[in-house]
């Protein structure tokens, strides 16, 4: 009897310890203690706001989940995408030129992580520098040797490829633009294998009117929106002006005051509707690692509601921020996901959309569906193009999304494997 007693001891523990290395194994959702980044979820890192060793590390979000896997029919202008300010000022980079880097850093992985992880925006500042463009984090329009990190073409190749080997997706390059060489973008957008991606000015709508949709944009593999700071090169070059097309609240500290939305000098007013695009600024002066983890938390989204109103109701279709794996939890890639939830079918978050479904028609759960748009989520959602989408779209995210029915087995497995446990120890 004591054998049988002790066999039976032994196989409920062993079940016991099975089921609790499952759970161990299986993704940990957001805000849930973790051990390390592979006990999170998916699109999820582990870690910690604070310095104090006492206070567990957590699941936070990292990557926002993909628009295009719900529609992909929508204009360009009605989704939202995440974008990391000064997307090449990366810690731990030493500065190509062999000198010592003094200028401040505002991410923490390469460009291809940030990609990979569904950052769709890139903010970069080229100038002129030892008779190249070189991206640099510098002052007063020049380069120096320790504020300049690396040749522009560096970055601008690791897009390129990234564009080749994911056919569904759309970058965005917004240039702070110190170039003055004749030509010279065009130069290295074209050096770099960009050309081929390149979304002509004469397909951007200068009268605030909807973009062309995602399915237009990829059909003819015009994947790579260009912005420059420098409004003669749209006539010169082909690129852009960045504020005959898109609306931006002040950058910097000045933009991060509770209850205000100002909008950057050299960009028209926030509510203005002859722009279709809107970019929200919320990032510091100076970078700083430690404080971006609360800046973009909570503070994020109620500034994302305050500049909704001053944009005239609309959400943004860019949200710029530090530090972008930095937060308490759903961080910058759940403010994505608020906002697409708001631009694609009018609901708080992206998770609610569905298939074919009626602008607002939002999942019970939810408890105020946000005003409709010019467009809707119901005729572009009804195309064929937008039924692929939803099936398969979104290919550029490293790892996929949790799968609900997947989680559902997991938790029948482990209810049954303690059942069977309990049940046989009792015998």
């Amino acid at each position: 009897m004591e054998s049988i007693k002790l066999a039976s001891n032994v196989f409920f523990a062993t079940l016991f310890t099975a089921a609790f290395l499952f759970t161990l194994s299986s993704g940990l959702k957001e805000k849930q203690t973790c051990i390390n980044d592979k006990s999170c979820d998916s699109g999820s890192q582990c870690g910690t706001c604070t310095g104090n060793v006492s206070v567990p590390p957590r699941c936070i979000r990292v990557q926002p989940h993909s628009p295009v896997r719900k529609v992909r029919g929508l204009p360009f202008n009605r989704y939202s995408w995440l974008t990391t300010h000064n997307a090449f000022a990366r810690m731990g980079h030493k500065s190509d030129t062999g000198s010592v880097l003094l200028a401040p850093v505002n991410q923490q992985d390469s460009i291809t992580a940030q990609l990979n992880n569904g950052v769709r925006g890139l903010m970069l500042d080229m100038y002129e520098f030892e008779n190249d463009i070189w991206l640099c984090h510098s002052f007063h329009g020049k380069c120096y040797n320790y504020t300049a990190f690396q040749p522009a073409i560096n970055v601008l190749k690791e897009v390129e490829e990234f564009l080749e080997a994911n056919p569904t997706e759309i970058i965005t390059i917004f240039i702070e633009d110190y170039v003055t060489s004749q030509s010279g973008l065009t130069k290295i957008f074209k050096a770099s294998g960009l050309g081929k991606f390149w979304f002509p000015v004469a397909r951007m709508p200068s009268n605030g009117s909807n973009w062309p949709t995602l399915d237009s944009m990829i059909q003819q593999n015009q994947r790579l929106v260009v912005f420059t700071s420098k409004s003669s090169k749209e006539a010169s070059e082909g690129i852009a002006y960045i504020w005959r097309y898109v609306v931006e609240n002040q950058y910097g500290t000045d933009g991060m005051k509770n209850g205000s939305c100002p909008s950057r000098a050299e960009s028209a007013a926030m509510n203005s509707k002859t722009r279709s695009l809107v970019l929200l600024n919320h990032f510091p002066d100076t970078p700083d690692f430690i404080e971006a983890c609360k800046q973009n938390s909570a503070p994020l989204i109620t500034m994302m509601n305050t500049c909704h109103d001053a944009a005239g109701k609309r959400w943004p279709n860019f949200i710029a921020v530090d530090f972008y794996k930095r937060s308490d939890g759903g961080g910058a890639p759940a403010a994505v996901d608020f906002a697409n939830g708001h631009l694609v079918c009018g609901c708080n978050n992206i998770d609610s959309c569905r298939a074919k479904m009626t602008f607002g028609d939002c999942d019970p759960r939810e408890s105020s569906p946000a005003p409709a748009p010019t467009t809707s989520a119901s005729s572009a959602s009804n195309s064929a193009s937008a039924s692929a989408a939803a099936k398969g779209g979104g290919e550029g995210y490293k790892k996929s999304f949790a799968n609900s029915d997947c989680e559902q087995i997991e938790l029948e497995w482990l209810v049954t494997t303690a059942l069977i446990g309990i049940i046989y120890s009792l015998l």
